[in-house]
């Protein structure tokens, strides 16, 4: 592999998409950049017991357009939307899986919750029927790594395959430990990103646990940023990105998105269901992640934003923006996709390509929902921005107390 494999540069070469904003990069890209809502009434289930209402499902989806019928019938719906976002993801990258690579090519997802509907499923036969009742072909998927055992499984690829879940910043994580993964030549090619599905018990519990809109009653909506916002409005997807080594990535002839320039971590003291009393925390990560790329905060030109409408972590979020970027004379732009796609927990896939596609287009998606901001920094609202963007920041704060922030870098000739 060479040596100084640390300076390795890491590149994102594709996009996987299977959301309610659409499925694949042209449906996503062009609801994205449009402004258009996926929040409706849930059809899926039945919530008219329940305060809550809205959601933000996929729609559209059929498995058997990218998933081989030998093995479709052995995936939970978790698995399904992950496979799926990998195929397109390395069909974008025009990447061929065969003997020659399939050893360099490894998958790192991350999960919040798995597949609570199975976990569900199979529980309330336990329950009522015993355990001889149980499908035996359901138990390997209710385990959280099953949709990436799935994934390398169906594409063929032998590379490196784990899991990660850090609650709201498991998708984040995912990348950061991919990004590393490549550096230190253990893989060539890593699909990152991460994936969650709404269901009707783990719908019925964010309500008993006062985690989504309405939380103080009132309309329910999704409010990124705003002063009257009351709680995120759940979600679900996959967003899975294929990074590369650069080097590898032109000897292909491929054009990147953009590339990972560097990242930063950190933890907050905050009880496991709640929010920490300051944002030192999300500003040191956000610190870190601009030193690891060698940024100052004047160089970084748009914010792709964790803010769902939560009470706590989108003050948390503005402050720390505010602390770093509220003295620059042309601070970022800040934009939250989460009143468009919801809260699906497992969201840094999704809005990491939402920030390569900002990158590549020169557009910044508007934050729906927002019309009254809690801190005077310029948020992107009612139409999508054109700007010539140089550096974004992803951003994922997670109750708990983990925090994570990647700085992705347009790739320009002359680098």
């Amino acid at each position: 592999m060479g040596k100084n494999l640390m300076n390795r540069r890491v590149a994102v070469t594709g996009i996987g998409l299977v959301t309610p904003l659409g499925v694949g990069k042209e449906q996503f890209t062009e609801a994205l950049f449009r402004g258009t809502s996926a929040l409706k009434e849930i059809t899926t289930f039945n919530t008219s017991s329940l305060p809550s209402h809205l959601g933000a499902e996929i729609g559209n989806f059929s498995a058997r357009d990218f998933i081989s019928a030998k093995y479709l019938r052995r995936m939970d719906r978790l698995s399904q939307i992950t496979v799926a976002s990998s195929r397109l993801a390395l069909e974008d990258a025009q990447i061929v899986v065969n003997a020659t690579n399939r050893d360099h090519i490894g998958i790192i997802l991350g999960t919040a919750f798995g597949p609570t509907d199975l976990k569900v499923h199979c529980a309330r036969i336990l329950f009522t029927e015993g355990p001889m009742m149980i499908n035996p072909i359901l138990v390997p998927n209710s385990v959280m790594n099953a949709p990436a055992g799935h994934a390398s499984i169906e594409l063929g690829f032998r590379g490196v395959n784990t899991t990660v879940h850090h609650h709201a910043a498991s998708g984040e994580t995912a990348i950061v430990y991919a990004v590393m993964e490549i550096q230190r030549g253990a893989a060539d090619i890593i699909l990152a990103g991460g994936a969650d599905i709404l269901s009707e018990f783990f719908f019925e519990t964010l309500v008993r646990f006062k985690a989504i809109s309405p939380v103080n009653g009132g309309k329910e909506s999704a409010l990124p940023f705003d002063v009257h916002r009351n709680g995120p409005v759940a979600g679900e997807g996959c967003g899975i990105i294929c990074l590369e080594a650069l080097e590898h990535a032109r000897k292909r002839g491929v054009m990147p998105y953009c590339e990972i320039a560097g990242w930063g971590m950190s933890s907050s003291p905050a009880p496991p269901t709640d929010w920490p009393a300051d944002a030192k925390g999300a500003s040191l990560a956000m610190m870190r992640a601009l030193q690891s790329s060698h940024c100052t905060s004047d160089d970084v030109d748009v914010i792709q934003a964790a803010s769902n409408g939560g009470k706590n972590p989108d003050r948390i979020e503005a402050d720390s923006c505010l602390t770093l970027f509220g003295s620059e004379t042309a601070p970022p732009l800040l934009s939250s996709i989460k009143g468009a796609s919801g809260e699906s927990f497992s969201s840094g896939g999704i809005r990491a390509a939402a920030l390569a596609l900002s990158l590549r287009e020169g557009m910044v998606p508007p934050t729906l929902g927002l019309v009254d901001p809690i801190v005077p920094l310029p948020f992107v609202t009612g139409m999508a921005r054109k700007i010539d963007i140089r550096n974004g920041l992803l951003n994922a704060f997670s109750h708990g107390g983990t925090n994570v922030s990647i700085v992705m870098r347009t790739i320009t000739e002359r680098d």
